[in-house]
């Protein structure tokens, strides 16, 4: 049951790491959590039995680092928004644009 968890908790430490690098960083607080929850529950399936400790710290580790970063990136990131006036002049003008070719059609019945 312990490397069961151990290595649940090694899968979900090392999405939420991947996730957290990536844009995507929102999405890693799931597997975050879910690898402290293996953690824990390898950690004390471990402590009830006596056995080596070590995995079940680097899963701890990774996760908090994971945790960090994401939560690092959720606050000091701002999403900027360009310069909207050149879309909506294109827009502007792509409507002008088809507007006229349908009124250039000519539609027998």
């Amino acid at each position: 049951m312990k490397k069961l968890f151990s290595i649940l908790g090694f899968i979900t430490a090392i999405l939420a790491l991947i996730l957290a690098v990536t844009p995507l960083f929102n999405i890693a607080f799931i597997p975050a959590i879910a690898a402290l929850a293996f953690g824990i529950l390898a950690l004390v399936i471990s402590k009830e039995k006596q056995q080596y400790k070590k995995p079940i710290q680097l899963v701890f580790l990774m996760t908090i680092i994971a945790l960090v970063l994401t939560t690092y990136k959720a606050v000091y990131t701002e999403s900027e928004v360009g310069n909207t006036e050149k879309m909506e002049q294109k827009e502007e003008q792509l409507e002008e644009e088809s507007i006229q070719e349908l009124e250039g059609l000519e539609i027998d019945m």
